[in-house]
């Protein structure tokens, strides 16, 4: 996932054998079918903060937007799965191009946000406080000092880490990490102004400074300051060590929001200030985790990302217009989207790659 500060804003994220681009009035999914041909989904919408202004503001738009890209991240990740199942081993129930119920959407994200919080907030917290007890220190014992949620921030950058790490030995997400890695490359040829080729994408890095990498380390740098503010001020809440220390981390739940909050704000300052010391400092832990999130993609990878990119930006392309809409388009290749999307530019005439 890519948050770019420039306007037009694009972002992206890596999906199964594809690319999702969001930008400010689409989204788009492209797919690598396992006979090479691509499928397109492009979506027109509002984002929730101009649907409701008030979300626009500073401190709620970190949440939103948090919020609306997992939404969106959860939806192509199931498109693109679909597609880019060999059609053999699709069962009964495996429509191409069938979509998430809202239902579904919601359920996962619960499911997802359950898995995460456990990892990386109950699970650091509770080492924290088992080596604590080990050691008798009384700090990293009770949960509320400053020391124990350095302590917590440090196992949790630790166990994030190693999470990523191992993952990067599955065959897929290899894959996957290429894909990342065409992603960038994409934005960083688009926010030059350079023409969207494969030649132009290969000049570039792979690592880009405002990738969703940079936000997620810098949530756990702002919890440790946000947990280290809060929690001295709280009360023993249960004669129960072990009761006591369930009801902290419970209250960690409700903290997310403002430390999301806090994050995005701090990443889009960062993005404003490019080439700045700061921006460095926000933007050089996360440049570090894309070695192990981004590897080089090949020319058929960057060509998926350029489809991905030009189609969010260009809905219109599809025929939709307005806040919502949805189509799905199928080429037999780079070449005949080329093609497609050259001749609407040019004219109104239909495009037979529909």
């Amino acid at each position: 996932m890519t948050m770019v500060s420039k306007t037009p804003s694009v972002g992206g994220q890596a999906v199964v054998e594809g690319v999702m681009m969001r930008a400010p009035d689409a989204t788009s999914v492209a797919v690598r079918r396992p006979d090479g041909s691509i499928v397109v989904r492009v979506r027109s919408q509002a984002s929730l903060s101009k649907r409701f202004p008030a979300l626009a503001r500073p401190g709620l738009r970190g949440m939103a937007t948090l919020l609306e890209t997992m939404a969106d991240g959860i939806s192509a990740l199931n498109f693109s799965a679909v597609h880019a199942m060999p059609q053999e081993q699709a069962g009964e129930g495996d429509k191409p191009g069938a979509a998430m119920t809202t239902g579904a959407i919601v359920g996962t994200l619960v499911v997802s946000m359950a898995f995460g919080f456990a990892l990386f907030a109950a699970l650091p917290h509770f080492l924290t406080w088992g080596i604590g007890m080990l050691m008798g220190s009384d700090a990293l014992a009770g949960g509320k000092a400053a020391a124990f949620h350095l302590v917590d921030g440090f196992i949790k950058l630790c166990i994030f880490v190693l999470y990523i790490w191992l993952v990067s030995f599955m065959k897929d997400m290899r894959r996957v990490f290429e894909y990342h890695g065409a992603e960038h490359q994409a934005i960083f040829a688009f926010e030059s102004g350079a023409a969207l080729s494969p030649a132009e994408l290969e000049s570039r890095t792979t690592l880009h400074p405002r990738c969703g990498t940079a936000f997620l380390v810098t949530v756990i740098a702002v919890s440790i300051f946000v947990f280290a503010g809060v929690f001295p001020l709280l009360p023993e809440l249960s004669q129960v060590r072990f009761v006591n220390q369930v009801l902290y981390v419970a209250i960690k739940l409700p903290l997310i929001l403002p430390v999301a909050a806090i994050s995005y704000e701090i990443i889009r300052f960062a993005g404003k200030c490019r080439g700045s010391w700061f921006g460095s400092m926000v933007s050089g832990p996360g440049l570090l985790m894309q070695k192990i999130t981004t590897r080089r993609p090949d020319a058929r990878q960057q060509e998926i990302a350029i489809v991905a990119l030009e189609s969010a930006l260009n809905p219109a392309l599809f025929g939709l217009s307005g806040e919502f809409g949805e189509r799905v388009a199928e080429f037999a290749g780079y070449d005949e989207f080329r093609e497609f999307s050259n001749r609407r530019a040019a004219g109104p005439e239909e495009s037979s790659g529909e």
